[in-house]
């Protein structure tokens, strides 16, 4: 079982327990902006603000002012927009089953029951069908985004090798570090005048984080990067994996120290460096796990409550002498109960986080409890553990992949501006 990602944004993880919003006046609903063909109105904008607001006090974010979260919302709404069009151009679509697991994933994520979790939304003044849809946009965005970007980032094996090269430098072996980002996009046509307003957009956002400002609540203010209404904060990685543009910027930066503004083909860029951490490349020993498993899938017909109880009364079966490879042949889900479910060797990231981690805690011989992954539920035995040396295939592989995410952030910025000037934008956001 080789890992699988889904991607879903942090402004969609709702901080359940936050107060419920004031009474404002009610306003006739009326369009705010359209894109090609399609409206936004003023419902689904307040909507969406609603959410994000909860998730920056839930972050203890000072709030910018609201009119700036409307405008800078409603842009990100445009580039969603247009990218759901597009998908749906191309025939991609989340099954309600698919959407389904993955708002039980949610709701288990904030330690709740789904209908809790329902409740719990609507109590406070979310619409669960709205909701719903705006986690299967962020599922078909994250899968669009892979098919139209990741999947056709090409890596030369010369590129593998002066990587390789440079990793094996002392000066050149990765620390993991955070980011903080702040994006302001330019047209790819852009005009002179054009270039200098968002320069001194850019600069504006600098000038306000230089007097101490929050950055989070610049980032809401200024960003418009996919997570600039999240704050802007990026997930920690090794430096080897940067957009070469932050990784520059990353190495003259002491924690907490903003960068200048910085320049790409995408649009102008601020970066402070939260943390960092030291670490070194792994290209001499990686450990192996050699495990087998039992899965039973969580699905319409198969309860998470069911799965669980099923893999209970295997456990006290096994603990009683039974057969582990014969158990898993008769009653495993996964593509490995044929071979006992024997997964064999695992480097380190091969299976998904939940399940590592299970598996890491185990002896040799030793049976998992029952361990939910977002496949599941697996009983899990660990039959060997080994260090070698990393294999040439092995090191490439490594490299291949460390490039590709290095690419990865840069592609999906220029693939976002191009369509975004392609589409047909019409603002009536300030029309009363």
């Amino acid at each position: 079982m080789k890992r699988h990602i889904l991607v879903l944004l942090a402004s969609l993880l709702v901080a359940v327990a936050a107060p419920a919003e004031p009474a404002r006046p009610l306003e006739l609903d009326r369009i705010v902006a359209v894109v090609n063909s399609e409206a936004i109105t003023l419902f689904e904008l307040r909507s969406r603000l609603t959410l994000v607001e909860r998730q920056l006090r839930g972050q203890n974010v000072q709030l910018p002012p609201r009119d700036v979260m409307e405008k800078q919302l409603l842009e990100r709404m445009i580039v969603d927009r247009a990218q759901m069009q597009f998908a749906r151009d191309a025939g991609m679509e989340v099954p309600d089953e698919e959407l389904d697991a993955a708002l039980r994933r949610i709701a288990e994520s904030n330690r709740l029951s789904l209908p809790e979790f329902k409740e719990a939304l609507e109590r406070d003044g979310l619409i669960w069908p709205k909701f719903r849809e705006e986690i299967r946009q962020e599922i078909t965005i994250s899968r669009l985004r892979e098919r139209e970007v990741d999947n056709r980032i090409v890596i030369s094996e010369g590129e593998i090798d002066n990587y390789l090269e440079n990793a094996g430098r002392p000066d050149q072996n990765p620390e993991t570090v955070q980011l903080a980002h702040i994006i302001v996009r330019v047209p790819e046509q852009a005009s002179a005048r054009q270039l200098a307003e968002l320069r001194a957009r850019a600069e504006q956002a600098l000038a306000q984080l230089q007097k101490g400002e929050d950055f989070a609540r610049v980032a809401a203010s200024f960003s418009d990067a996919p997570d600039g209404l999240s704050g802007g904060v990026m997930e920690p990685r090794t430096t080897d994996r940067l957009p070469t543009l932050y990784l520059d910027a990353a190495r003259k930066l002491k924690p907490g120290e903003t960068s200048d503004i910085l320049k790409s083909s995408a649009g102008f860029h601020i970066v402070r460096l939260i943390d960092r951490r030291g670490g070194a490349l792994q290209t001499q020993a990686l450990k192996q796990t050699h495990a087998r498993h039992i899965l039973i899938k969580v699905n319409e017909v198969v309860s998470d409550g069911e799965a669980k109880r099923r893999l209970v009364v295997l456990k006290e079966r096994l603990d009683n002498g039974a057969d582990f490879a014969e158990l898993a042949r008769q009653h495993s889900s996964d593509l490995s109960a044929a071979k006992g479910g024997d997964l064999g060797w695992l480097y380190q990231g091969d299976t998904v986080p939940d399940f590592e981690k299970a598996m890491d805690a185990l002896k040799i011989g030793e049976i998992s409890a029952p361990v939910r992954s977002p496949f599941g539920w697996h009983l899990i035995q660990v039959l060997e553990r080994r260090t070698e040396d990393a294999s040439k295939e092995r090191q490439r592989q490594m490299a291949r992949q460390a490039l590709r995410e290095r690419k990865s952030d840069e592609a999906y910025q220029d693939w976002l501006r191009q369509l975004r000037d392609r589409a047909y934008v019409e603002y009536r956001l300030e029309e009363k």
